[in-house]
């Protein structure tokens, strides 16, 4: 068992934090929010410089870690961008990108996007999108479908992990944005930091998010080996962290106060975006669900175990 990404990984996870940071950082999302026609525009050519379409995380160990680095560093800007459906695109099909879906009428985070994509329900059912409706708050739009084959069991771990990813990532800049605001901001002639209240809240926070995170290694293993009980682990994660996002972005809210629901604040775009990667394609009481019924009573194996 595996529960380290390489160096090679984390390097490229690093250069990929340098590479949104100057191509605008948090700007790139404020500008895609007004005009969401323009996203590929802004995000497109700083992914190919990185080579992230030449990654192969379905065949290729080396480049299935790598592609987590960089939903981690995509997550942490919030970048306005699918990054991780791009990366789970299934081989074989003329098709860009995937995405999981549910229920009568799907959606996903697809607005602005001229891209084709392909859709998988939980049940490796696979339709090609046909339409992209109205794009709504976070890039949300409706889907139009038409079906395509059953054949998708084995691109849904890749797809259900990699926006896990993405979602850490998130987390992680949460807890490092509410750690320099508690660090800054005095009452009673003391930093907020030094209250026991406020270190037991961030304590929460981090517990959570570090423990998704070697959750998150523990199923990128599971894909890597091709263990069956891949697309459990990859639904585990899921529920873990809409769990841990659920504790991390209540306790950075709480510790901003009502500044924090303020555009003027990272944390509150951060929130905002991350609704479509904990909403969709199943919220935390569907995903646990999907897990019961799949797991039945031999139960979760290694780590979830």
């Amino acid at each position: 068992m595996k529960l380290d990404l390489s160096d090679d990984a984390l390097e490229y996870g690093r250069e990929a934090l340098r590479a949104f940071e100057a191509a605008g950082g948090d700007e790139l999302l404020q500008q895609a929010e007004a005009k969401p026609a323009d996203r590929e525009r802004l995000v497109g050519p700083v992914l190919a410089g990185l080579g992230a379409w030449d990654l192969d995380p379905r065949t290729d160990p080396d480049g299935l870690e790598a592609a987590a680095a960089l939903c981690r560093s995509a997550g942490y800007w919030a970048l306005p961008y699918p990054v991780a459906e791009r990366l789970a695109a299934p081989a074989g099909l003329d098709t860009d990108g995937l995405v999981v879906i549910a229920g009568p009428r799907p959606a996903a985070a697809l607005g602005g996007l001229e891209t084709r994509w392909t859709a998988v329900t939980l049940d490796g059912v696979r339709s090609t999108v046909t339409g992209i409706g109205a794009t709504g708050p976070a890039f949300v739009a409706e889907l139009q479908t038409t079906p395509l084959d059953d054949a998708g069991a084995g691109d849904l771990a890749l797809a259900v992990a990699l926006p896990c990813w993405t979602l850490l990532g998130m987390l992680d800049r949460a807890i490092e944005l509410t750690v320099a605001h508690v660090t800054l901001r005095k009452q009673f002639g003391q930093t907020l930091s030094s209250f026991q209240g406020v270190q037991f809240q961030l304590t929460d926070a981090e517990v959570e998010r570090s423990g998704l995170d070697i959750l998150a290694k523990y199923a990128l293993w599971s894909i890597a080996t091709g263990r069956p009980e891949a697309l459990n682990d990859a639904l585990a994660l899921r529920m873990s962290a809409l769990e841990a996002a659920e504790v991390v972005f209540r306790v950075c809210h709480q510790l901003h106060g009502a500044v924090g629901f303020c555009d003027e604040t990272t944390l509150s775009w951060l929130s905002r975006y991350s609704q479509p990667l904990r909403r969709l394609p199943l919220g935390l009481s569907a995903t646990r669900d999907q897990l019961t019924r799949r797991a039945g009573r031999a139960g979760l194996t290694g780590l979830y175990a």
